[in-house]
């Protein structure tokens, strides 16, 4: 049984008149006879009555005419969702990124998607990079924002560096200013505020600190980015954040540049190799890659 032979079917069964029903579905009179007559030896049943020129449905055709309507519409049904998917109406992207760049870059890079794509369902996944990696060679995630360099290689993952991003010190406005700017040395004793294990930051601000010979001392650990943030305007301690953040985060917050070299993060786009991303993601891919990510990192204190 075939989508034609349905499709001719239907026609004679509307029109109740062969050549009628040829003329409909564009084809030879003929040609649509005997697609018929295959459809019915394959279906071992006539389906129409052919009495003195009078077409009407057999009581096997009569059953097999909703059938067959409904197979037809969701062949139908099928093609306009493909279309859809194929032209960027509908679809979704599994987007993967670490939280601090949820609330720094995402949402202007998002809200540029969505007024492009605007059927196209974002899902997005926050933890940090060893966690969207993970999740990314699963095929839990089309793509994920990481830092690099990655926590574990994998030669099945693909990256594309975005921007490269200062990190600063963000102190409450109402605690004393500390030195401008601030050496990784001069936070040997200074009480800190430390994201939770997992955490990129968390990880860079430890080495940093332990290159410099000497171990944090953590007043608050385990937060996430607005936890930590908030616990720093508390005055419970400083944090080692990224300036895009640091940049939104209000007057209640100092902000201030560290000393030269300073710490730098490098954040990608990564995606797995052996697997082709959906075309909605290919093209946030592509608006990620246009805008380079380059917005104003706000104007630390020097």
């Amino acid at each position: 049984m075939q989508f034609h032979q349905l499709h001719y079917f239907v026609a004679v069964a509307e029109t109740r008149h062969f050549t009628h029903a040829a003329e409909r579905v564009h084809v030879a009179q003929p040609s649509l006879s005997q697609q018929i007559k295959s459809l019915e030896n394959e279906l071992g049943a006539e389906l129409f009555s052919r009495a003195r020129g009078n077409v009407s449905l057999t009581e096997a055709g009569e059953a097999l005419l909703p059938l067959a309507r409904r197979i037809l519409a969701d062949a139908e049904t099928a093609r306009h969702e493909v279309q859809e998917l194929v032209q960027l109406r509908r679809g979704r992207v599994r987007l993967g990124a670490p939280p601090s760049l949820c609330t720094g870059l995402l949402p202007e890079v998002l809200r540029t998607f969505h007024d492009l794509h605007p059927g196209i369902e974002l899902l997005i996944e926050e933890s940090g990079s060893h966690d969207l990696v993970r999740d990314l060679a699963r095929g839990a995630l089309d793509l994920a924002l990481v830092v690099l360099p990655l926590p574990t290689p994998s030669p099945a993952l693909s990256t594309v560096e975005l921007l490269q991003e200062d990190l600063v010190v963000v102190s409450s406005a109402a605690s004393p200013a500390p030195r401008r700017p601030v050496r990784i040395a001069d936070l040997q004793g200074q009480p800190l505020v430390m994201f939770r294990h997992g955490y990129d930051l968390r990880e860079l601000t430890v080495a940093a600190c332990r290159a410099a010979g000497f171990e944090p001392a953590f007043t608050v650990e385990g937060g996430e980015m607005d936890a930590v943030l908030g616990f720093v305007r508390a005055g419970l301690g400083v944090a080692v954040v990224p300036s895009m953040v640091a940049a939104r985060a209000g007057r209640d917050l100092r902000v201030t540049a560290l000393a030269r070299p300073g710490l730098r993060r490098t954040i990608a786009l990564a995606r797995r190799t052996d697997v082709a991303p959906p075309r909605a993601a290919r093209e946030l891919q592509r608006v990620l890659l246009s805008t380079q990510a380059a917005r104003p990192a706000g104007n630390p204190e020097s």
